[in-house]
């Protein structure tokens, strides 16, 4: 990233991310929602927030996906084996991406599918 990153610029991109844990909060697909506002806000404003936005966003509806997906192999059991490793997994992952912004570095989440480019 080529342009100097403002503690300001830092603050939103790493917001992104750690408002995905809104789900946690009791926010019904806050998770998704609230990174996609702030990125939709901000992404003009700065490179940092608009590369770690659609990260972020992207992150969090693949997460979302995942856990439909585990829910419904709840049917054949699997799914109580997989939902907990998604949700520690998520944690762990959103809170290494908020370090790294915070930092003024772009992360890219494993596992995450790119609905947005």
């Amino acid at each position: 990233m080529a342009e100097t990153t403002s503690k300001n610029d830092k603050t939103w991109a790493m917001l992104c991310h750690l408002s995905g844990l809104s789900i946690f909060l009791g926010m019904p697909l806050g998770n998704v929602v609230l990174p996609l506002v702030i990125w939709l806000l901000k992404r003009e404003e700065s490179e940092l927030v608009n590369i770690n936005g659609k990260e972020a966003v992207n992150f969090q509806i693949s997460m979302t996906l995942y856990l439909l997906l585990a829910g419904l192999l709840c049917l054949v059991f699997i799914g109580f084996i997989l939902m907990p490793v998604i949700i520690i997994a998520s944690i762990i992952l959103v809170i290494q991406a908020s370090i790294q912004v915070s930092e003024g570095r772009e992360y890219h989440y494993p596992f995450s599918i790119h609905f947005i480019q």
